[in-house]
């Protein structure tokens, strides 16, 4: 009787990008810690600045709210904003009952 965890007669399948990516990332945390993706991503994230400047955050973000807006509505940022405002509502209330 064959043993069932073991894949050797089984034909192999090619592996999906979105696999590659999980294992590789994985592996480079594994070796790297998780601190390496903050310091790659704030390099990248200043490169991108530096290249596009200014107006291409102002861009992006514009994009972003019309898509956001197209999908759920002008009415969600209406409710968005009620809660910030109720959750710093909240906090200024507990920091004057902590003084």
């Amino acid at each position: 009787m064959a043993d069932e965890t073991n894949n050797k007669d089984q034909p192999k399948r090619p592996m999906t990008v979105e696999e590659a990516g999980r294992r590789g990332g994985e592996k480079v945390a594994s070796e790297r810690g998780s601190e390496f993706f903050s310091t790659i991503g704030k390099k990248g994230g200043d490169t991108v600045a530096r290249k596009r400047g200014h107006e291409f955050y102002e861009e992006i973000g514009r994009k972003g709210g019309q898509r956001v807006k197209a999908e759920r509505g002008a009415e969600f940022y209406s409710t968005i904003g009620h809660k910030g405002g109720q959750k710093v509502k909240e906090l200024i209330e507990q920091a004057k009952k902590n003084q």
